[in-house]
C-alpha cells in the first residue's frame, strides 16, 4: 500500500517542486488511498482478499494524481476524491484482466492474482472492482458514467486489437500507437478530464485536459516498453524481458522488424529478431535476447519516440494559465516517458 512518504517521494520524483502543491497532494493522495482501500473491502474473505491484492502492492498512483493536479486548474469539488478512485479502480480492473492475458507471474513486486487463486478468481475480481467503480462513478452524474464507460470500452477494444494485431497493410508501428491510445491514453486522459470537470473548468479547458491526457498515456506505455528492457526490478516490481517472453508486441520490437523490412537494420538484426521470435522460456536465452534488444539502435530509437509524445503532451498544456498545477502537469508528462534512463 502506498504510504505518505512514498507518495511525497513519487510526487518529489516526478518533479513537483512547489511545497505548497506538495503538501496539498500528499495529504489528499492519502485521503484517495484510504478511499480506494474502503472500496475494495467486502464481506466474503475470498474477495476482500483478492480485491485488496494489488492495491496493497502499492502503485504510482498515476490516475488519481493527475486527476488531483487537473483539479487544482479550479476549485476542486469532494467529488474530485470519488473520481480519483473510480479512475484508479477501473484501472486496477484492467491490470487483474491483462495479467490473465499476458500470462504474468508478478505485478508490483508480488505474484500476480492468477498465481495466488487461479485465472478464474483473477477475472472475477477484474470485473467486481469494475463494478465497485462504476457504482461510485454513479454518484459523480450521468455524464460521468457516460465518460467511463466510453472509456471502458476503449479500453477492451484496445486490447481487442493488440491480440488481433494490425489489418493486412496496416502499418504495425501505428497501430500499435492506436492500441496504446485505447489501452492506457484513454484512462489517462479520463483520468485527467474527471480532475477538470469537478473543479467547474469550462469547455475548452477540458478539452485541453484530455488532449494532454491521451499522449501522456502513449508516452507512459512506450517508456514502459524500454523499461521492460533496461528496468531494475527492485523498482519496477516487473522482471525484464516480461514482454519479450510472452511475444506481447513493443515498440523496440516493431522498430526492429521495419528496420529490416526497409533493409536499414544494422548487422546482426535479422538474427536478432530470430532469437525473439523463437521459444523464450528459458531464462539463460531470454537473458541473451534481453541484453542484445537493449543494445540495439532501436531501444534508443522507442525511448525517443516516448520523449517526443511527452512533449507533444506538453505542448497540448500551452492555452493554460501558468500554474503551479499546470507546471506540475508538465513535469509529470515528462518524468512519466523519462523513466528508463
Amino acid at each position: 500500500m502506498s504510504t505518505g512518504a512514498d507518495q511525497l517521494s513519487r510526487l518529489v520524483a516526478y518533479g513537483i517542486d512547489d511545497e505548497d502543491l506538495l503538501a496539498g497532494l500528499t495529504g489528499d493522495l492519502a485521503v484517495v488511498e484510504r478511499a480506494i482501500l474502503d472500496a475494495v473491502r467486502s464481506a466474503d474473505p475470498l474477495a476482500a482478499d483478492a480485491g485488496s491484492h494489488l492495491v496493497r502492492a502499492g502503485g504510482k498512483r498515476t490516475r488519481p494524481l493527475l486527476c488531483l493536479l487537473a483539479s487544482r486548474l479550479g476549485e476542486p469539488s469532494p467529488l474530485v476524491t470519488d473520481a480519483a478512485v473510480v479512475v484508479e479502480l477501473t484501472h486496477l480492473a484492467t491490470l487483474y484482466h491483462d495479467d490473465v492475458i499476458d500470462s504474468a507471474t508478478q505485478r508490483r513486486g508480488v505474484p500476480t492474482a492468477q498465481e495466488v487463486w487461479g485465472n478464474t478468481v483473477a477475472i472475477l475480481t477484474g470485473d467486481l472492482l469494475f463494478a465497485r467503480a462504476s457504482t461510485i462513478g454513479a454518484g459523480l452524474g450521468p455524464e460521468a458514467v457516460h465518460i467511463q464507460a466510453t472509456t471502458f470500452e476503449r479500453l477492451v477494444l484496445g486490447e481487442m486489437r493488440e491480440t488481433v494485431g494490425p489489418a493486412p497493410g496496416q502499418d504495425p508501428v501505428e497501430h500499435y500507437i492506436g492500441v496504446l491510445s485505447d489501452k492506457t491514453g484513454s484512462l489517462i486522459a479520463t483520468s485527467a478530464r474527471f480532475g477538470g470537470m469537478f473543479s467547474g473548468a469550462d469547455g475548452q479547458t477540458l478539452q485541453v485536459l484530455v488532449d494532454y491526457g491521451e499522449k501522456v498515456g502513449v508516452a507512459f506505455q512506450l517508456a514502459d516498453d524500454v523499461l521492460d528492457l533496461v528496468g531494475d526490478h527492485a523498482d519496477s516490481g516487473k522482471t525484464p524481458g516480461t514482454d519479450l517472453r510472452e511475444h506481447v508486441p513493443t515498440m523496440p520490437v516493431l522498430l526492429l522488424r521495419r528496420a529490416l523490412a526497409a533493409g536499414t537494420a544494422p548487422e546482426g538484426s535479422a538474427e536478432l529478431l530470430e532469437l525473439l521470435d523463437a521459444d523464450l522460456s528459458d531464462d539463460a536465452r531470454l537473458a541473451e535476447a534481453v541484453a542484445l534488444l537493449r543494445a540495439h539502435p532501436v531501444t534508443a530509437e522507442a525511448r525517443a519516440v516516448a520523449l517526443r509524445w511527452a512533449a507533444d503532451a506538453v505542448a497540448a498544456l500551452e492555452p493554460l494559465p501558468d500554474l503551479p498545477a499546470t507546471r506540475a502537469l508538465a513535469a509529470v508528462a515528462e518524468a512519466l516517458a523519462d523513466r528508463s534512463r
